[in-house]
């Protein structure tokens, strides 16, 4: 059985040089990074019919990397998309109702997700306070991995390589990226 593809789901203003999800991106055989259109003023159905394209694009099934506006668009989905999931790491979700650029977003889906999930928060993001991101993994039914003092989990928060990530993503299914290629002096 094949490996399932790896998409990339980045959130509100894109996942810029260093971020970890652009060097899974380079890194990972396959992987495909979900582009929208708009990335400073989202609209949830324009976000989550792209999103929808790329997945069911896919040759088989698929495991998702979401960082942040990219979870909640991914727990949006319709359920013929949802159904070609085979797992998500859902990182750092934002709180759509804190941010007003965000509310199209407004609310998160509270049910159970067809699909193993695992949901990364850490205990001071800015963006979505932990007990939130709390009660998103238990209404999703997602393995909640807190971590503590990791912020956004972004290269802002010191989160590139993200070895943790890597071993989490690996779990779901798909071959960790490969390693940076060495620097020559």
């Amino acid at each position: 059985m094949s490996e399932p593809t790896l998409v990339i789901v980045p959130g509100w203003r894109d996942s810029g040089p260093g971020h970890w999800q652009s060097l899974w991106a380079e890194r990972v055989a396959g992987a495909v990074r979900v582009v929208q259109d708009d990335w400073h003023t989202p609209k949830r159905n324009a976000w989550v019919s792209r999103l929808a394209e790329v997945i069911d694009a896919a040759p088989g099934p698929v495991v998702i990397a979401a960082h942040s506006l990219g979870c909640i668009t991914t727990v949006h989905l319709p359920p013929r998309s949802a159904a070609r999931i085979q797992g998500a790491l859902l990182v750092a979700p934002a709180d759509p109702e804190r941010r007003g650029v965000l509310a199209d977003f407004a609310p998160a889906p509270y049910q159970a997700l067809p699909y193993r999930s695992i949901l990364v928060a850490s205990d001071n993001d800015p963006y979505c306070p932990v007990r939130l991101a709390g009660a998103y993994a238990r209404a999703w039914r997602s393995e909640f991995v807190r971590v503590p003092a990791a912020g956004h989990i972004n290269v802002e928060s010191g989160h590139g390589e993200w070895p943790l990530g890597q071993a989490l993503l690996q779990s779901l299914g798909v071959t960790a990226p490969r390693p940076a290629p060495a620097v020559v002096a």
